[in-house]
């Protein structure tokens, strides 16, 4: 299954070269939050996209009255791979076009209810909800739970292109998008699709969302560090980084991609998922599920372990979750893992949440096309325990016959991509 289209939306810029340049080259887009006021949060970092401008891509103003961020991060995402792809639908198209994405989005807008909240409060300041029912009904947006639809973003996409196709939305953090792209890769090789888009987007940098995950106390405190609070596999790490966008990747048959002479950046050969229900938020400290979901996707691919140079890592930073990803890693590759080379890129984008699956699998695409390994950023003191060549801090030129792209949920999900090159 060929990989003709990535549309990337990070903190590094709007469109794939942008991004990967600036994660090839080193750059990080992680700052102090602007959004709104996180003084009082433990952590006060994310990664935001500052020129982000909807109605670049969003030509139906009545849909982009009820889009969140997320949506239209989504949706510039989605059409950046048709574009890159040079993918145009004819009439009769729609039905073989499936689409697909993972995100954590879960409510609207949440400043839409500020106001009838805020006036909901009686004189010892607690919420009094006959007050909130009468001040929402004068002053929430009317659309209010329409935006807030978790997988309207399917309905956007389909409408403007005219898919009608199968499709699906899967609700989660990185291993939402993920899952969609294997299961965009699952629907053509069974024929219910000639082609299929799939990714995942998200908006973790709201005040809604950002805190929600700041409680977990899964995001790095040290503020003080900026750019290099996030540094996964180092000994020193203290937690993620937030980063909104999203990724989009456009799959169609490999032999229907090259007599339309299409680029194809890397062949999509082999999907696994597993779970471990090691405790809540708790991961296996031996990540036997990230060990399954990678045996998974290379029984798929048929190839053995040796084949895929590259691990483009989900490397969340926080310390449990990286030693044991390491270790899964290393308990399914064996003793190829003293030679294969791996990376994280969220201390550039940040933890995408919903999206970071989906961008871990263009990452892989990319790198296997260009033969160039992105940095881990803020790799200083490698962990001992975390025992993979995880590329610290300046890009590595490999000639790579294939990648895997690995994303983990909250809950015990691990799910594997495996991508060869499209070059044999």
């Amino acid at each position: 299954m060929a990989v003709t289209g990535i549309g990337l939306v990070t903190a590094l810029g709007i469109g794939t070269e942008a991004t990967w340049r600036a994660l090839v080259d080193g750059r990080s887009g992680v700052g102090p939050v602007t959004r709104f006021d996180a003084s009082s949060l433990r952590s006060q970092l994310a990664a935001e996209q500052p020129g982000f401008d909807a109605k670049a891509f969003v030509t139906n103003r009545k849909s982009l009255r009820i889009m969140t961020r997320g949506d239209q991060l989504g949706y510039a995402a989605a059409a950046l791979a048709l574009r890159d792809a040079a993918w145009e639908p004819d009439s009769t198209a729609g039905s073989r076009v499936a689409v697909y994405a993972g995100s954590n989005k879960e409510m609207p807008d949440p400043e839409h209810f500020r106001e009838a909240l805020l006036a909901s409060l009686d004189e010892d300041r607690r919420a009094d909800v006959r007050r909130f029912g009468t001040a929402a009904f004068e002053s929430v947006y009317p659309l209010f739970y329409v935006e807030g639809l978790p997988g309207s973003l399917l309905f956007f996409i389909s409408e403007a292109y005219g898919f009608t196709g199968s499709n699906a939305y899967f609700a989660g953090t990185a291993e939402s998008s993920a899952v969609a792209i294997g299961t965009a890769f699952r629907a053509i090789r069974r024929g219910e699709a000639d082609v299929a888009l799939a990714g995942g987007f998200d908006d973790p940098v709201s005040w809604w969302n950002f805190t929600k995950l700041d409680a977990l106390e899964i995001l790095t405190d040290r503020n003080d560090l900026a750019s290099a609070a996030c540094r996964p596999f180092d000994r020193d790490r203290t937690g993620s980084v937030l980063g909104e966008g999203a990724a989009f990747l456009l799959l169609e048959e490999l032999e229907i991609a090259r007599r339309r002479g299409a680029r194809v950046y890397a062949e999509l050969v082999g999907f696994g998922s597993a779970f471990a229900a090691a405790g809540f938020m708790t991961p296996d400290e031996d990540g036997v599920e990230v060990a399954a979901a990678v045996e998974a996707a290379l029984r798929e691919a048929g190839s053995p372990g040796d084949r895929f140079g590259y691990v483009a890592g989900h490397g969340s930073g926080t310390v449990r979750g990286d030693l044991s990803e390491s270790r899964g890693i290393r308990s399914a590759l064996g003793s190829h893992a003293d030679t294969i080379v791996g990376s994280s890129i969220k201390p550039a984008t940040g933890h995408l949440v919903g999206a970071a699956g989906a961008l871990n699998a263009a990452v892989a695409a990319l790198a296997v096309d260009a033969g160039v390994v992105p940095p881990t950023l803020n790799l200083e003191s490698p962990d001992r325990g975390c025992l993979l060549d995880w590329v610290p801090r300046e890009s590595r030129a490999v000639d790579l016959n294939g990648a895997l792209a690995i994303a983990r949920g909250l809950e015990g999900q691990a799910v594997a991509l495996a991508l060869g090159s499209a070059r044999r």
